[in-house]
């Protein structure tokens, strides 16, 4: 096999259980919830929604700290490697009081708002569990970071045995909890059992051998330096993130034109999704820290580390285009959808196949980008795939979910067409080590 995707392979699978782990929570507090009725299922849903939107603040120092940690480590400086952390730990002791107080003072006009304005006891139940779900961001930015650091010293399985700590602790402590106190039951179980993770992570952090010999290196440069460069690196990396969370909310809309049981069914499917997305992404961190690292070293492996990436994403969105198509019906039994649901449902699953495959190329390649300072490119192209998508999503929905189908892979499309034309740009140039922050 090939030296890079082995790497990447080795990076990649302890990321991608992480990932599966943190959707895990949300499912396991929806499930004991859905006890107390519909109104704390809704009150829930709210939470969680807007713990994932906040996640892509979480990223600004998060990511960030992963691609500067891991260039240190690659460039063998213990000093760059002490900044880059302190860096990370200033941006995020900058930006989470600032959202924590303004989550609080706004937590009941936000339930209200994406409630539609209900005035039953959903907006009620979900200020409640705001009001300690939103204090609780502290400790889940602060592990967020942790994993980040942890990501940059090229240790993903930590992170991995720490989201299945958290998810399995809140799998015991949920149905006591929600039993005895409902929904701030629910919220409460998920803060106590991240605090537990984040205790373990930060002992984690004192054991890492790279992380101990960085602690005795004489400081690089100014804590105020340093966390403006995680602030830079990591900024485009979280409005990428943002971007495509926007545009996933705007198409849920665009689909609630073809009718609710259009949307049940897209709801699904799109979770079901998640089994395929989430293992683009790991290769998509995989790739952003191995580049990053071998930058950091002097070498430049972009291309192929960037082949390698595209190769074995590829290869999965391939594998999960064919499966979903083929296991379809037994997908949307699974979930108990009606006849109608389901049809819909089958009719998504078995014409997403070429939007996941551009898909899996394009998500990996960005890796590549945010380890080697080309994130902001990647920026650029992400707004560019949204401007043609929801139009396109909106012109075509009359063909139903097909169409929605075409328009996200149309859309996907041009964004594998316009980096392509990047890379290309940057080939011609014939320069060695040319920044792709600067082919746009």
């Amino acid at each position: 096999m090939n030296a890079h995707r082995r790497q990447l392979v080795s990076l990649a699978h302890p990321v991608y259980f992480s990932l599966l782990a943190s959707v895990a929570s949300g499912i396991i507090n929806t499930v004991w919830v859905s006890r107390l009725g519909g109104a704390a299922v809704a009150a829930v849903a709210v939470a969680t929604t807007t713990e994932n939107v906040l996640l892509g603040v979480a990223l600004v120092f998060a990511s960030g700290t992963t691609v500067l940690t891991a260039q240190a480590r690659g460039a063998r400086d213990p000093a760059a490697v002490r900044a880059a952390v302190r860096g990370g730990w200033a941006l995020c002791g900058l930006v989470t009081p600032v959202v924590v107080a303004g989550g609080l003072l706004l937590r009941e006009p936000l339930a209200g708002l994406v409630l539609g304005g209900d005035e039953g006891a959903a907006p009620r139940l979900a200020t409640a569990y705001f009001a300690i779900s939103l204090p609780g961001l502290a400790v889940f930015f602060a592990q967020q970071l942790v994993d980040g650091i942890l990501k940059g010293t090229g240790d993903t399985r930590t992170p991995m045995r720490l989201a299945l700590l958290a998810n399995g602790l809140i799998l015991v402590c949920d149905p006591v909890l929600v039993h005895l106190h409902g929904v701030r039951g629910a919220a409460a179980s998920t803060v106590l059992c991240r605090c537990v993770a984040l205790a373990v992570g930060l002992r984690a952090l004192r054991r890492n051998a790279l992380l101990r010999t960085a602690a005795g290196a004489r400081a690089g440069e100014p804590a105020a330096a340093a966390l403006r460069r995680t602030l830079t690196t990591g900024l485009p990396m979280s409005a990428d993130f943002t971007v495509r969370q926007g545009g996933a909310l705007v198409l849920v809309a665009i689909v609630a034109r073809l009718g609710m049981t259009a949307v049940a069914a897209y709801s699904i499917a799109y979770k079901v999704l998640y089994v395929a997305t989430m293992a683009f992404y790991a290769v998509r961190q995989a790739a952003a820290i191995h580049t990053a690292h071998t930058r950091g070293t002097g070498k430049d492996a972009r291309r192929d580390i960037g082949r390698q990436a595209v190769l074995v994403s590829g290869t999965l969105g391939l594998a999960a285009a064919v499966l979903f198509a083929a296991t379809a019906p037994w997908i949307m039994a699974a979930f108990g959808a009606g006849s109608d649901v389901a049809h819909q449902g089958v009719l998504f699953l078995r014409c997403i196949g070429p939007y996941l495959l551009l898909m899996a190329c394009f998500i990996a390649l960005g890796g590549v980008f945010e380890g080697s300072g080309g994130a902001p490119v990647l920026l650029r192209v992400t707004l560019f795939g949204t401007a043609v998508q929801l139009p396109l999503a909106y012109a075509l929905a009359g063909l139903g979910l097909p169409g929605v189908c075409l328009a996200l892979a149309l859309a996907m499309a041009a964004q594998c067409a316009t980096v392509t034309a990047l890379l290309l740009r940057a080939r011609r140039q014939e320069e060695t080590g040319v920044s792709w922050a600067r082919v746009a």
